[in-house]
């Protein structure tokens, strides 16, 4: 089975199809709201399983309350798609402290959260996956984007450091996939102006979250002698 954070939209709610019609269980991982429903009706009228579990990244109980309701319902986690996160765009001189923070919370502590809660859980299997949802952001630096950067070189550091320390004396898989830009409505979320105008330009050459999900398939679709590290996906037209 699957454990998919921020399942309810974008990336996560296309992996969720993606990797349920490709028959794993999926346990969808979202705050409240009306849209990770109509994710799980749309993986059952295909045919296949998922179950909701409503939690916020950023609270640890939460995600051991997921892990827990994961094992008693499934018997045992194969995969996490540690995948919630926030994009926010502003400049240096705003000083937008509130949104660094949403973003630190989010995006880093959101992502150690899940792994502390999953990861013993796999040790004890001595089997399983986590595929971290990293960013070209965190390979590249542009202006207007600094703490968002940051947050993803994070992601990559992490992941490499897992790897290994976990997956090469335990048999744990540990995956990184680095999206360009992709159209997920992150763009829309933007609420500084400068930022805003800049995430709606990036936004035009944008690939759609699909093909981030067939990444994540071929990931979990190797042999187990097979580690997929890292997988860049960018729109054919993204310099950068």
């Amino acid at each position: 089975m699957t454990i998919i954070t921020g399942a309810s939209s974008g990336i996560g709610a296309a992996t969720a199809l993606k990797l349920a019609n490709a028959g794993s269980k999926i346990l969808l991982v979202s705050r409240a709201d009306d849209k990770i429903e109509k994710v799980k009706q749309e993986i059952e009228r295909a045919g296949g399983q998922a179950e909701i579990f409503v939690a916020d990244v950023t609270d640890l109980e939460q995600m051991k309350a997921m892990v827990e309701f994961a094992i008693d319902k499934y018997g045992r986690i194969d995969n996490l798609v540690n995948n919630a996160g926030l994009m926010l765009f502003s400049q240096w001189k705003d000083v937008a402290i509130d949104e660094w923070n949403k973003m630190i919370d989010t995006n880093i502590k959101g992502y150690l959260n899940a792994i502390a809660a999953v990861l013993p859980k796999l040790l004890d299997q001595r089997s399983g996956h986590i595929l971290n949802m990293g960013s070209v952001a965190g390979i590249n630096i542009d202006v207007g984007a600094g703490i968002y950067h940051g947050t993803k070189f994070f992601v990559r550091a992490i992941t490499e450091s897992l790897r290994k320390e976990v997956s090469v004396h335990n048999g744990i898989k540990i995956s990184l996939i680095s999206p360009g830009v992709i159209n997920t409505g992150w763009a829309d979320k933007v609420t500084n102006k400068e930022g805003a105008e800049i995430a709606a330009e990036l936004n035009k050459q944008a690939i759609e979250s699909e093909d981030i999900a067939n990444a994540v398939l071929f990931a979990f679709s190797q042999p187990d002698n097979v580690n997929v590290n890292d997988i860049v996906v960018s729109p054919t037209s993204q310099d950068w």
